[in-house]
């Protein structure tokens, strides 16, 4: 139990009812998990208002809630606290409850448009393996030290996050890496943590159907970095135009790298095979089991944060030549005939184009490149004709087909997708909506030595249909059917 009065410390009120050395026993924002003594959060969610909930909430036991605009009756014995923003109230109060856990720890927030989820897992690989106790909070999982949870957003909720920062502390945890996602950003989610450094990967086209236009995307992800202390540092992909962007309003220790100009971290792509990349950074050679020169970036931006976190260079090089790919993130399977198969998250247009882009470098030419390809329903629609036209511009074959349609027609999104397609690329494609047919068609189409590369999903273990989640896994799948097709 906390007195209310301790948990709204450095939230902004600007008027209260009732009695705040009143105690609370839990916070939340959902009415329905409400229970006797507990404090109710009003939050201005994106589908409903917590406001339409608040006599819900009392009537579940609520003693004490923070709303942005006062109920019209008011309950005896209840304690109400207005503020401006409810959501930023939330972030500090669930801090202020788990007595400030970021403070105890190196929080390194990561963001970007892409590469947010490989940078974060390789950071908490190559800590474990340098022998530190590691937190880590990303879209494909959650792990307090050695201990795997699972990963509901790529941000959660404030007082998720601080949940598991406590768990850190109390498992003696001293690095925590983790993804920053614009939406999390935006929902004040990242409020009132104490970061001791802020990572900037790329931005591109991605999550318009919520920030509307490029500049409020690109501007709210520059609000992490505007909020990092002078005691934190800003690391940023300058070959982005975005990264110095990031910079402008900092107070924290202003760090660049980048492969193509000047930077205080340079990196060199010397090869790059299906085996691995030789890279050399600032002054010294190191070779690594990831793909890609996307990956040459996070690989760089590791490195980086690495040594600002004060390894040695020379264990940092030993730690990165040992790192594994991130789950999802370019995985891959030979199969007895030699057909390669490709599964990676790729689901923005950058990504996409990055990734085919890797692929036809390494390649000869001699084979084909079968590309399986979708877009999510409920999202960014502008997209898809954009991943249309690279897919069928990239690739030998393409076939489109289902992400997570989620509540739209599949039909409708394939429509969309199909539209990005240039005349001369009509007869590279072929459309399948059943995602499972679409790979097992890739499958059958290949040859010896051919690539197939399953794109969108990644780590993903399931496909989300009119609300319902059904097991999918895009590995798995193309290994049971290369295996199956060869038998």
């Amino acid at each position: 139990m906390k007195a209310l009065k301790d948990i709204l410390y450095k939230v902004t009120i600007n008027a209260v009812v009732g009695n705040t050395t009143v105690n609370v026993r839990m916070v939340d924002f959902d009415s329905r998990k409400i229970m006797e003594g507990d404090l109710f959060v009003a939050n201005r969610g994106v589908v409903s208002d917590g406001h339409d909930f608040i006599n819900k909430a009392v009537e579940n036991g609520a003693k004490s809630v923070v709303c942005e605009s006062m109920p019209e009756n008011l309950v005896d014995g209840v304690t109400y606290v207005e503020v401006d923003n409810s959501s930023k109230a939330l972030a500090i109060i669930a801090s202020n409850y788990y007595n400030n856990p970021s403070e105890n720890l190196k929080l390194i927030g990561v963001t970007g448009t892409n590469g947010k989820t490989t940078v974060a897992s390789l950071l908490y690989q190559l800590f474990k393996k340098a022998g530190y106790k590691v937190g880590l909070l990303s879209t494909v999982k959650v792990l307090v030290d050695n201990k795997a949870y699972e990963a509901t957003h790529t941000t959660p909720d404030s007082f998720t996050i601080n949940k598991y920062l406590s768990q850190m502390n109390a498992e003696g945890v001293e690095f925590c890496f983790m993804e920053v996602s614009s939406h999390g950003i935006h929902q004040n989610r990242t409020e009132g943590l104490s970061f001791k450094g802020g990572v900037f990967t790329n931005l591109s086209h991605d999550h318009l159907d919520y920030h509307k236009t490029f500049a409020e995307y690109r501007d709210v992800k520059k609000r992490f970095f505007d909020t990092l202390s002078g005691d934190a540092f800003a690391l940023v992909n300058v070959d982005d135009k975005n990264g110095l962007v990031m910079l402008q309003n900092t107070k924290a220790k202003k760090y660049t790298y980048a492969l193509k100009q000047y930077a205080d971290y340079k990196s060199q792509i010397l090869e790059n095979q299906f085996s691995g990349l030789l890279l050399k950074i600032n002054e010294s050679e190191v070779w690594t089991k990831l793909i890609g020169s996307f990956n040459a970036y996070n690989v760089l931006a590791i490195y980086a944060v690495a040594e600002l976190l004060g390894l040695e260079k020379v264990e940092i090089l030993r730690l990165i030549s040992d790192l594994d790919s991130v789950s999802g993130r370019f995985q891959y399977v030979v199969s007895e005939d030699k057909i390669t198969a490709i599964v990676d998250y790729a689901h923005t247009p950058d990504a996409l184009k990055n990734v085919l882009e890797t692929i036809n470098s390494i390649r000869t030419k001699n084979e084909e490149l079968i590309t399986v390809v979708g877009c999510g329903g409920d999202r960014d629609k502008a997209k898809r004709p954009v991943m249309g036209h690279i897919a069928s511009a990239l690739s030998t074959k393409v076939i489109f087909t289902s992400d997570n349609p989620r509540s739209e027609k599949p039909e409708d999104i394939l429509n969309e997708i199909e539209a990005g397609v240039e005349p001369q690329d009509f007869k590279k494609t072929l459309t399948i909506e059943d995602r499972k047919q679409a790979i097992k068609a890739a499958c059958q189409m290949a040859q010896p030595h051919d690539i197939i590369l399953i794109a969108g999903k990644g780590h993903e273990t399931y496909q989300e249909i009119k609300g319902e989640r059904f097991d999918f896994d895009d590995l798995n799948i193309v290994k049971e059917l290369l295996k199956r097709l060869k038998n």
